[in-house]
């Protein structure tokens, strides 16, 4: 009675792993059917571009050619951008700036905001024409910031030494062995004052706002959507579809145009859809997700 007990369980695991590559199967199948038929890109008619600036902000010239190119699409009416990002390179960020203004000399621009757009994500949203906040949105954080280690010490109670051979006394410094020496972090210091001037200056420059009011606001603090509002930081509160209706208010486009992801291809996008909505519909799901003021901004295990 047992083997025939254990037989039986066996046969519905076999079953349930046989049904498991069935179902893995016809998800690949239709996964390739997808790439198959989809085209290459959006569909040649009237849209609104969208652009997803996320995580670290770094050069990344591919990303912003393909922002230079919504300038000349005649189809692409307008360019909102949505940023979720904690900074990154002080000249990646320019760049990118750069790249969002050159759209925003032919045709709107509207930034959209979400978890978090301090920093260098802050830089980003300032090429735009209309900054949303959501409430709770992490921005501001104005200013810049340079950090190195060194293990001297460390190396030192373990025994380890080390000697530089260089053509002046500042080269290679700080080396992470030893303390930077004053005349050094003078040099540094000056770089970052003169890389906050920068910011401070576009700051004032694209919020229309007094300098001196610009550095008060700037001693690197981040604030919420709605602090940054009061302070003139961004110019309301909403994400995608008040940034949609301000398009259509402001520069009638008509909000039923398509709003289209340019800086992912057709296929990825219908890969993407076809995954979110099984992920949708998977119990667990809702039950991963985390807000992010708390699982981004200041962790509890940190």
């Amino acid at each position: 009675m047992s083997d025939n007990f254990e037989m039986v369980i066996d046969r519905r695991r076999l079953r349930k792993k046989v049904t498991f590559w069935r179902i893995a199967a016809v998800i690949l199948g239709i996964l390739v059917l997808l790439m198959m038929v989809s085209p290459a890109g959006p569909v040649p008619t009237p849209y609104v571009a969208r652009i997803t600036v996320s995580g670290v902000i770094m050069e990344n010239t591919a990303r912003d050619e393909n922002i230079r190119a919504i300038a000349d699409d005649e189809h692409a009416k307008a360019l909102i951008v949505h940023i979720n990002s904690p900074g990154g390179g002080s000249t990646a960020s320019e760049q990118l700036y750069h790249a969002i203004r050159a759209v925003a000399e032919k045709k709107p621009v509207v930034i959209t905001m979400g978890s978090l757009a301090a920093s260098g994500g802050y830089i980003t949203a300032l090429a735009g024409d209309r900054i949303f906040a959501r409430e709770t949105t992490i921005t501001g954080s104005i200013g810049v910031i340079m950090q190195y280690s060194h293990f001297g010490d460390l190396m030192d109670k373990i025994g380890i030494g080390s000697e530089q051979i260089k053509s002046g006394k500042l080269k290679g410094s700080p080396d992470g062995v030893h303390p930077i020496p004053e005349e050094a972090r003078a040099v540094f210091q000056s770089m970052i004052d003169d890389s906050y001037d920068w910011f401070i200056g576009l700051v004032s420059d694209r919020r229309q706002m007094d300098l001196e009011q610009v550095r008060r606001l700037s001693d690197g603090r981040v604030y919420t959507g709605r602090q940054a509002l009061s302070n003139g930081l961004v110019d309301s509160l909403g994400g995608q579809v008040e940034a949609v209706a301000w398009l259509s208010a402001e520069h009638d486009i008509s909000d039923e145009l398509p709003v289209i992801d340019v800086d992912k291809s057709r296929k990825e996008l219908l890969l993407e859809e076809f995954f979110n909505s099984i992920m949708g519909k998977m119990p667990f799901n809702e039950a991963l997700s985390l807000d992010g003021l708390i699982s981004v901004w200041q962790p509890d295990s940190y």
